[in-house]
């Protein structure tokens, strides 16, 4: 099937099927994180858990789309994503079938999005939070749409320092900023330790 959507003022169309998620509307929660993101000119961009495509396609109007990185483990998403690229003319885009950020080998993303999938051991979140943090340059952001709150923020402020929390739609969107080449915990695990710079990380305003 195909559905419409404008986003960010612009218009989109999508094949999507039964088996993907949110096939008869783009995601709310997907929109919610869009609304919060401005994206830039040259930002490297990882989409995880990208589906049929609504999140790296639309960064990939704004940037180089052969700087745009899609990832979903589903085949049957990977298909359908790499052909809504070529439908919105972004077929220059990279898409990936695999699990998270391990799928690729590239480094130095300014901008990482995700919809993570609910689980209650939240362990697909937890792996994209810490995988992701390395994928990020100095100064990259993290962003992640829920709608659980306490867990989020604690461990972004646990791997990043601080997280600015985003409140759109029903939706929580953890926007972390990456400071320091380490995990914030790690961080100051040496500074307790001695061997390590005293400061600790600030907070995201």
């Amino acid at each position: 099937m195909i559905i419409e959507a404008v986003i960010k003022g612009l218009e989109f169309r999508f094949e999507t099927s039964d088996s993907v998620f949110s096939p008869r509307r783009v995601d709310a929660g997907t929109l919610a994180m869009l609304s919060c993101v401005d994206f830039r000119d040259g930002w490297k961009v990882l989409d995880l858990g990208c589906g049929y495509g609504v999140v790296g396609i639309t960064a990939a109007k704004f940037t180089d789309p052969s700087n745009v990185f899609m990832v979903d483990i589903d085949p049957e998403a990977v298909s359908l994503a790499r052909g809504n690229a070529a439908r919105n003319g972004v077929g220059g885009v990279n898409i990936l079938q695999g699990d998270g950020p391990e799928a690729l080998d590239e480094t130095g993303f300014d901008c990482i999005l995700s919809n993570p999938p609910y689980h209650a051991d939240f362990s697909v979140p937890k792996r994209f939070i810490e995988k992701g943090f390395n994928r990020l340059k100095i100064g990259g952001r993290m962003y992640l749409v829920t709608k659980r709150k306490d867990w989020y923020k604690n461990k972004l402020i646990s791997i990043f320092g601080g997280v600015r929390i985003h409140e759109a739609d029903g939706y929580y969107v953890f926007e972390a900023e990456k400071r320091s080449p380490d995990f914030a915990g790690k961080a100051k695990s040496r500074s307790r330790s001695g061997s390590g710079p005293k400061s600790k990380p600030e907070p995201v305003p």
